[in-house]
Parts: structure tokens; C-alpha cells; sequence
């Protein structure tokens, strides 16, 4: 549930963090008459993700047998792919996305486009929308109810994290919680990589396809599925969730599950460290006097990446 919990929080907090830029810009240039269809950008994007989500859903239980494999392999994989992409644009581009939201803001409001800026709401809204149903669905199909659990639990982290942190300016240094929340989904992102090359060996395994040494079993710890311990197990469910633990794995899950956390695991580290050492000699020192300063508006620091 822990995993699904990050994964929801985390969209939220971005979903909400990009609407506090568009509100507080249209605040500040005094067109808060616009402001309502900024908000019914945001709601007809939340509205939308929930149909889609639901889809999904209905779609799955129409399937059964080796197909419903294939399907779960191929949602997993796709949910890496799409959670990678994700994690290395926000360490990478994540300081600019201020100046870009502002940007295409000026150029909406200055022609008073109602409908652009509804539009606009909706397009930023829901693309972490779907992303999020992309990332939670090869956990929704295994585990429902804690899926669902932990959605609703992260939803609501999250909004109370960016209303502290947006609204009322609690002083939070963004960039170390975005810095931090990556490498844990970058742990989670290797475990579903796992558990999505696993579902399609099951699938080959099914429709007599040979995969010959990658198909054998790498090890088994002989945990009983009674255990704690057992992936399936109080303990074991949380460390498959973040880690992609379990007690017995073929070659090909080993493979690509260490395989992605050596590739994209320095990459975050190292992408995230670059953007620190190569930032401009000016605004180290500015960074240095907010920190020291007590004087330092925490609003400024709650939308800094």
C-alpha cells in the first residue's frame, strides 16, 4: 500500500504544484476573474482521469487466462517507461517549469481566452492524471483494495502537503522532497520492471514459448505463503511494493530488475547533483542567504525546485 500511497502522492503534489503556479499568477496580475475557468480546467481533467481509470478497470475483467498476463506484463512495462520518462524530466527541467507555465500563461491571458485557459488547465492537470493511472494500474490489478486504500490516503497527504506548503507557506525545500520521492519511485520502478518481465514469461510459459535459461528459476527462499515474510505476506507485500521482493524469481526478472536500478539509479543521482553544481555562481549565494536569513518569505521556498 506504501508503494501506491508514494505513487499518488507524488502526482497529486505535481498536479497541485503546477495549479498553485497558474492561480498565483493570475492572482498577481490581477485577472482573477479568470481564475474559475482555471478551476474547471482542473476539475474536467481530475473528472477525466477517473473515467479513463475506470476503463482500464472494466477492461481487465473482461479478460481472462494467458491474455490477462500479457495484459498485466504489458501495463507494467508500460508504467516503467512512462514513470522513467517522468522521473529524469522532472530532475532534469523541473527548476524551468515556473517560467514555462508563465510564460504560455501571458500569452493566453493577454488575448483573454477563456476557453485556452481551460484548455490549458486541463491538458497539465490531466497529464499527471494519467500518468497516474498508468503507474497504478499493474498495482490495482494485484491488490484492489490496497490499491484504493492507499490511493485515497495519498490524494489526501498530498493536498494537505500543498496547502501547507502553497497556501498557508510553510517553509519545505521542494527540490530535496522531489530529489528524495524520485529515488524511491526509481526502487519502485525497478520492482514493477520485475514483476512486469515475470507476468510475460508466465505468458510465454502458457502459450508454449521457450525462453530457455531466462525462464528458469534464479532462487526460491523457501518462505511458506503463510509467512509474514512472503511477498504475499503483512511484511513481505511492502517490500514488493517498494522493492520488488519476492521469494522466488526466473533469471529474466533478476536480470532486468538489477539491471534497471544500476542504469537508472545513478542517472537520477547524478542528473539531480549536476543541476547543484552547475547552477549560477549569483544564485548560490542567493540560495545560501534564504537558508540563513529568517527573514526569507517560505512562499518563495515552497515553489522553488
Amino acid at each position: 500500500m506504501f508503494g501506491q500511497f508514494l505513487l499518488a502522492f507524488r502526482e497529486t503534489l505535481e498536479a497541485a504544484f503546477v495549479t498553485s503556479i497558474i492561480l498565483a499568477y493570475l492572482a498577481r496580475t490581477e485577472r482573477r476573474t479568470l481564475i474559475r475557468y482555471a478551476w474547471r480546467g482542473v476539475y474536467l481533467a481530475v473528472l477525466t482521469s477517473l473515467i479513463f481509470g475506470a476503463f482500464i478497470w472494466f477492461l481487465y475483467g473482461g479478460l481472462s487466462g494467458p491474455v490477462k498476463m500479457l495484459f498485466e506484463g504489458t501495463a507494467a512495462l508500460l508504467a516503467v517507461m512512462v514513470l522513467s520518462s517522468m522521473i529524469y524530466w522532472m530532475a532534469s527541467k523541473g527548476r524551468r517549469i515556473k517560467t514555462d507555465v508563465e510564460k504560455r500563461l501571458k500569452e493566453i491571458v493577454t488575448r483573454e481566452a477563456t476557453l485556452t485557459l481551460t484548455f490549458f488547465s486541463f491538458i497539465v492537470v490531466f497529464r499527471e492524471g494519467l500518468e497516474s493511472v498508468l503507474f497504478l494500474t499493474p498495482f490495482l490489478l494485484e491488490d484492489f483494495t490496497g490499491t484504493l486504500v492507499g490511493v485515497l490516503l495519498g490524494v489526501a497527504s498530498s493536498l494537505t502537503f500543498a496547502y501547507v506548503t502553497f497556501v498557508a507557506g510553510m517553509k519545505i525545500n521542494i527540490r530535496r522532497f522531489f530529489y528524495t520521492t524520485s529515488i524511491l519511485l526509481v526502487l519502485l520502478a525497478g520492482g514493477l520492471a520485475g514483476y512486469g518481465v515475470h507476468e510475460l514469461a508466465e505468458y510465454s510459459e502458457e502459450t508454449n514459448v521457450d525462453l530457455g535459461w531466462l525462464g528458469e528459476q534464479a532462487y526460491n527462499l523457501g518462505i511458506p505463503e503463510g509467512s509474514p515474510l512472503h511477498h504475499k505476506g503483512v511484511a513481505g507485500s511492502v517490500l514488493a511494493v517498494m522493492f520488488g521482493y519476492t521469494v522466488e524469481a526466473e533469471w529474466i526478472r533478476v536480470i532486468v530488475h538489477v539491471a534497471y536500478l544500476v542504469i537508472a539509479l545513478p542517472m537520477v543521482i547524478w542528473v539531480y547533483r549536476k543541476r547543484t553544481d552547475t547552477k549560477p555562481i549569483h544564485q548560490k549565494r542567493e540560495a545560501a542567504h534564504d537558508h540563513s536569513s529568517p527573514e526569507t518569505s517560505s512562499k518563495d521556498h515552497s515553489v522553488r525546485l
